[in-house]
């Protein structure tokens, strides 16, 4: 079959981008109605969507490495279509499972599927080597290679993420030697937290690679690890849980997730017995007005993202949303990151809690030239407060807040980047007792376009 080996590969490599995590799934036509899928989600709306369009069964399903940002889909698509999973016999998962080591090869029907040993991101990371006889087309390089650096290696412990990041050099120097028009096809790209690089492209070359990607131009493998762990900021907390659960096998879903439909009455019973309630309108709809308590987290592509850094996974969550809002999707974030406990969501939303005489707080809205002397807060990651800051603005990442909801005065002005964050900042300090907040609307550069103020760097 013909496969392209270049950037713009034909209509048999079909790329699934997960925006939200940043992570990219990727579906192989195989030629003969079967498909390959690699590292595929627990989400397999768009891939079910896509081989049904082309026809497609999947006949196979790997996984690069033990994921510690998303379940797996892998041993789904094994129970609902008979795929054979392929994955690093070093993973030692408890699932049937086809386990391969470096060099092993799998005849896909056509094409090969080389297993290449590429640890660093994880001890059994491998990278898997499309090949057309003897001719490589391309390389899935999972959490290994990505564009424009090289996926985090600190996931196992900050005590090993050196030796890891030694590893990570030497791998990347084993896909150096792949001819240079060998397609790169990485799972991590810019918006994930297990890599560092933002911009648009997801898929490069190897030549591309190493004419561009600053860790190729290190000197020496000292300089490749200092570069790679000075680019490491945080991660979700549920990035601790996953990598395991991975191992083990997610559980199957039998039925696709949803929210059953709750009255206020059982809404404030579940609250009482200790669930957690997220507010999912935008934060405009939440400052206007929102049952006390709720957190902030507006449903958009990120949303998976702050519920795994901000909640924990073993505790009912109730959920209120817009009527336009699709709780299917939102259900479907949560399950892809393991949060499979949803209580459901308040039926009629915040008319059916007034109705009910529930109470209601509100959060001021603010813009940046009404900020005054009022104390700020920024809840933006450590890079981005780094690259420019309100002066005299005090700094907290948001996923640090739910250890004391603490960091913040009352009468404090919280920011992020527009607003979204902030907010969620704002519902978190204002639970743990912190009054008349404000969050702003805009970010770091409305402040300075609104006050001619010049923004401060550094930390």
């Amino acid at each position: 079959m013909k496969l392209e080996s270049a950037m713009g590969c034909d209509e048999h490599l079909i790329p699934l981008v997960d925006e939200g995590l940043g992570n990219s799934a990727y579906l192989v036509d195989l030629g003969d109605g079967r498909a390959l899928a690699v590292d595929p989600a627990r989400d397999l709306r768009a891939l079910r969507a896509a081989a049904a369009e082309r026809g497609l069964t999947v006949a196979f399903a790997a996984d690069t490495h033990l994921h510690a940002d998303f379940l797996t889909g892998a041993l789904q698509l094994a129970h609902d279509d008979g795929a054979t999973v392929l994955a690093s016999a070093a993973g030692h998962r408890t699932f049937s499972h086809t386990a391969l080591d470096d060099g092993d090869e799998v005849d896909l029907g056509g094409l090969t599927l080389r297993a290449l040993a590429t640890p660093g991101h994880t001890d059994e990371h491998l990278s898997f080597l499309l090949l057309d006889g003897t001719r490589e087309l391309g390389v899935f390089t999972g959490g290994s290679l990505i564009v424009g650096s090289a996926a985090r290696t600190d996931l196992l412990g900050a005590d090993r993420a050196e030796e890891l990041a030694r590893a990570q050099y030497r791998s990347l120097q084993r896909l150096s030697m792949l001819p240079d028009a060998t397609a790169v096809w990485p799972t991590h790209g810019a918006g994930s937290f297990c890599s560092a690089p933002s911009g648009a492209e997801r898929t490069t070359t190897v030549g591309a690679q190493k004419a561009a990607n600053d860790l190729f131009a290190a000197p020496d493998e000292d300089a490749f690890v200092a570069r790679l762990l000075g680019s490491l900021g945080s991660y979700p907390a549920y990035f601790e849980r996953l990598s395991e659960i991975n191992r083990r096998g997610p559980a199957l879903l039998t039925t696709a997730p949803g929210l059953d439909p709750l009255t206020p009455q059982q809404v404030r019973a579940l609250l009482a017995d200790g669930a957690h309630l997220v507010d999912a309108r935008s934060a405009a709809a939440f400052a206007a007005g929102h049952i006390p308590g709720a957190l902030s987290n507006p449903l958009r592509p990120a949303f998976a993202t702050w519920i795994g850094w901000l909640l924990p996974p073993d505790v009912p969550l109730v959920f209120l949303l817009e009527p336009d809002q699709d709780g299917a999707d939102l259900a479907w974030q949560a399950a892809k990151i393991g949060y499979d406990r949803l209580a459901g969501q308040l039926d009629g939303g915040m008319d059916a809690w007034r109705a009910d005489g529930g109470s209601i707080d509100t959060i001021e809205l603010v813009t940046a030239d009404r900020i005054g002397t009022r104390p700020v807060l920024d809840v933006r990651q450590d890079a981005e407060f780094t690259a420019g800051h309100i002066p005299g603005a005090a700094h907290r990442e948001l996923g640090d807040l739910g250890a004391d909801g603490q960091a913040a005065a009352d009468g404090a002005v919280v920011m992020c980047g527009h607003g979204e964050r902030a907010m969620t900042a704002a519902s978190i300090l204002a639970r743990h007792g912190t009054r008349d907040l404000a969050v702003l609307v805009g970010g770091a550069a409305d402040w300075a376009k609104a006050t001619g103020g010049r923004l401060a760097d550094g930390s």
